[in-house]
């Protein structure tokens, strides 16, 4: 179990960097979040698709069974487009905000409110009870997301882009969500890395058209290769296989307490960085968030230990 936390971990991490690297893509090679989105899914694509390939192939010779032809994209269709939306609109509204609010606000709002709002949509969607304990956190990562976003400065400050930013980072929380609701079907039938496959291909595809609002887009990702191949290889391709096996020897409960380290390495990107403070009542609110997650994953760990 250990082995499995610290598997985990790093992959948490790793995904922490993504918005500080975005911020420093932009600075220095001039490419926006659209391209950015693109270019982290058109690299992690063919490298999960390939080790989806290597991972079915090693299955059937363990068997003693000829490989089975891969037909993963005929089984769900419409699943999978629906995560290739879901994943897409991810990236176009988690970079995005990152450079309207920061890595700080953004990492905090996207990540420790998607848990929320999954715990929402399996009860619309899957039918799943919403119990006490869920409505509690639900308020408190209200409370936790109003703070956090006031904290930084007084309300009178908050600018128009700093609004837009937080309604997208709460956009990018949505879209996990919907893509972790809309995934859980097909993993029952799939394997997870031929799913992230497929995910981040349609993903790529779907972006392709927004690469046409990018100022000179093939200019500014041959500036930032090796940024952009860091995000493909590490916070993407690499790291959700870290997660993926991690995650099959810890609960899922787990996990998610440990999944945290995400935000806090967010965090301190940005201030190191970036000089970012979220101010006594944004520590406060990323406090609350925090405390909600907590509220959702803490009794079932401990159920499952």
């Amino acid at each position: 179990m250990l082995w499995g936390a610290l598997l985990v971990g790093l992959a948490s991490i790793s995904w922490g960097t993504t918005g500080a690297t975005m911020l420093l893509l932009e600075r220095d090679a001039g490419i926006g979040p659209l391209a950015v989105g693109w270019a982290r899914l058109a690299i992690a694509a063919p490298c999960l698709l390939l080790a989806a390939l290597s991972r079915h192939a090693i299955a059937s010779r363990r068997t003693g069974a000829a490989a089975a032809p891969v037909r993963w994209w005929s089984r769900e269709g419409g699943a999978y487009a629906l995560l290739g939306v879901a994943m897409a609109t991810y990236q176009l509204c988690y970079f995005r905000a990152v450079t309207l609010t920061g890595v700080t606000v953004t990492a905090l709002l996207a990540i420790c409110s998607a848990p929320i709002l999954i715990a929402i949509l399996g009860s619309l969607v899957l039918g799943e009870h919403l119990t006490g304990r869920m409505r509690a956190s639900l308020a408190m990562a209200v409370a936790g997301t109003a703070l956090l976003v006031v904290g930084p400065r007084w309300s009178s400050d908050i600018s128009g882009h700093f609004r837009l930013g937080a309604l997208l980072a709460l956009g990018a929380g949505l879209s996990y969500a919907v893509y972790a609701v809309a995934a859980k079907r097909v993993l029952a039938r799939t394997e997870p890395l031929a799913v992230a496959a497929i995910t981040f291909s349609l993903g790529a595809l779907l972006l392709l058209p927004a690469l046409l609002a990018e100022r000179a887009p093939l200019a500014a990702i041959s500036a930032g290769w090796p940024g952009l191949l860091y995000l493909g290889l590490g916070p993407t391709a690499g790291a959700y296989a870290l997660f993926t096996i991690g995650l099959r020897r810890v609960p899922a409960a787990v996990a998610g307490i440990v999944s945290l380290l995400e935000p806090l390495t967010a965090s301190v990107l940005g201030a190191a960085l970036f000089g970012e403070s979220l101010g006594a009542l944004g520590i406060g609110g990323a406090l609350l968030l925090v405390a909600s997650f907590g509220l959702l994953a803490v009794p079932r760990a401990a159920s499952n230990s």
